[in-house]
């Protein structure tokens, strides 16, 4: 009997396999939040403690700016965004086909270029001063009296005109989905068109105004050219202010931290503001809206209404950039050249990279047997909301401690010092535009592979085929056009960014969003046009790939 025992086989304990999807999805949500998470670690280990001093001096004045233009250019991006948005849907009018497509350029010229050209459009030299001056006569200053030009105010029109579209894209989307039905029905019970926007059509496209906004304020927040080009003390400026200029890492992670609680609130007050807002859409196909066709005055004054955020937002900048690029000898100046080959290489790489962590983000949530890939896979878009000069100050420092180990190791062991690896180079700044855009290519994977039938990729399961080779052989090609489109939209914000390029770049290192801030902030504004011409032909690829998706 005991023989007979002995040789039955016990079932032997299954080894836990490795689950690559969800070691990916753990490294990938750490190296988002590690910039994050440093530096609140120096705010909460500051080695010389100026949060009294801050909090006595500059704090509040950081403070203030940071809500005043936060809130006033929310304000106005609403109010632009929103009624643009229902006048080009509600209304036909002269020059609606091409205005309906033109208020989304704007968001081609980045704020700060923007802000160059209204300064050199408005100063005592500008054209609009000097034609005064020939007209009336006037000689002097002292014989007239114009507006500054480099004050808080100037900087919110300047957001406003190249933050707005963000608002009226979501806002012409929510206005074009609503029933046109509910529309007729309400003019039947006598509601006029301020009746029928303020309770029909306003409450129905709150949700998607309420995100846009939050957009908008975050990138408020975020701005750094445009601020300190007017010389406007903001939560940003303060970073690059007390740790670039008073050297203290504390102090500006302080201030960081500050920031981040600045978006939290946002990012918590537009859920909680939608919290209880359900909107259900008829089961049947609704009857779109039909556009009710204006004449006269009226209709010659809402393409006017259309026709100036166009002008403010794209028209003056182009138009001012361009008289300064006209000189060939701009298009030769030493480092333009350079300025190209770094952003293209540097923004290609880091773009390449992101639209594939995102894939295997979104594919892994997918494939993972595991609830740790979904459960991460929120954390990854904390990224974008992070402003870029607090991932500079959260990438930087680590980056720089583990060069210097590095090297030392190297030494150790008789190696040559191989200098500074990673922030030495350009290293730096590919993490720190992986970490800030990745939510963009998450979203465009996610909403790319749930287009997918799955009963394609069961079938290619069932004949063999693993989970990768699935996703090359089924996926990949039919999503292909999606995530050519999100490498793009990546790539448009990695160019316009300069908070993060000007705290990471290595020494004399200079792409195209930082050498037009170095020209401009010296008011060499020749120069610095051309590589703004090449931002906003770049950023105009962005808007007409918008304007086709959402035709």
């Amino acid at each position: 009997m005991s023989d007979q025992i002995s040789q039955i086989s016990l079932p032997r304990p299954r080894r836990r396999r490795i689950d690559p999807w969800s070691v990916g999805a753990f490294v990938i949500a750490a190296t988002v939040m590690m910039p994050i998470l440093a530096v609140i670690w120096f705010a909460l280990t500051p080695t010389e403690n100026i949060w009294p001093h801050l909090i006595s001096t500059t704090l509040p004045r950081y403070l203030s700016n940071t809500f005043v233009l936060m809130l006033s250019v929310g304000a106005i991006t609403a109010v632009v965004g929103t009624g643009t948005a229902w006048l080009v849907v509600m209304y036909r009018f002269p020059g609606r086909a091409v205005l309906q497509w033109a208020l989304l350029m704007p968001l081609a010229v980045p704020a700060y270029v923007g802000a160059y050209a209204l300064v050199d459009f408005l100063e005592y030299a500008g054209p609009v001063q000097t034609a005064l001056r020939e007209t009336f006569g006037w000689t002097s200053p002292r014989d007239y009296w114009f507006p500054a030009i480099r004050t808080r105010e100037a900087a919110i029109v300047v957001l406003s005109a190249a933050l707005y579209p963000y608002v009226y894209l979501l806002a012409r989307a929510a206005f074009r989905e609503q029933s046109g039905a509910a529309f007729e029905v309400a003019r039947a019970l006598g509601a006029g068109a301020w009746g029928r926007f303020l309770r029909v059509g306003l409450p129905l496209a709150r949700p998607a105004i309420a995100a846009a906004v939050a957009i908008v304020m975050m990138e408020t927040v975020n701005d750094f050219g445009t601020v300190d080009f007017f010389a406007v003390q903001t939560l940003t400026t303060g970073i690059f202010s007390v740790w670039l200029q008073a050297g203290n890492l504390g102090g500006a992670a302080q201030l960081a931290t500050t920031m981040l609680a600045v978006i939290v609130i946002l990012v918590l007050a537009e859920k909680l503001s939608r919290r209880k807002i359900r909107f259900f859409g008829s089961a049947r196909g609704a009857r779109p809206v039909a556009p009710e066709a204006l004449t006269g005055w009226k209709a010659w004054g809402v393409t006017a209404l259309c026709l100036f955020p166009v002008l403010m937002g794209f028209v003056l900048p182009v138009v001012v950039i361009s008289s300064h690029a006209l000189d060939a000898e701009t298009w030769l100046a030493p480092g333009l050249r350079r300025a190209v080959l770094h952003t293209v290489t540097v923004g290609g790489i880091a773009a390449v990279l992101t639209v594939l962590g995102g894939v295997f983000m979104v594919y892994g949530v997918r494939m993972s047997r595991h609830r740790l890939p979904a459960l991460l896979m929120p954390v990854t878009a904390i990224g974008y909301a992070a402003p870029g000069a607090v991932l500079g100050l959260g990438i930087l420092v680590p980056l720089a401690a583990f060069d210097n180990r590095l090297a030392d190791a190297l030494v150790a062991a008789g190696f040559s010092d191989p200098g500074l690896i990673l922030t030495g180079s350009a290293a730096a700044l590919v993490l720190a535009y992986v970490v800030r855009f990745f939510a963009i290519a998450q979203g465009a994977a996610d909403a790319a592979l749930g287009r997918v039938s799955p009963s394609l990729p069961m079938a290619a399961r069932s004949l063999g085929r693993t989970a990768g080779g699935t996703l090359r052989a089924v996926h990949l090609p039919l999503v292909r056009a999606s995530l050519g489109s999100a490498l793009l939209l990546v790539f448009v914000d990695i160019v316009k960014e300069l908070p993060a390029t000007l705290l990471l770049r290595p020494f004399n290192y200079e792409t195209l969003a930082t050498r037009v801030h170095a020209k401009a902030v010296l008011e060499n504004l020749s120069e610095a046009a051309p590589a703004a011409l090449m931002i906003t032909l770049v950023g105009l690829a962005a808007v007409i790939l918008l304007a086709r998706a959402n035709r």
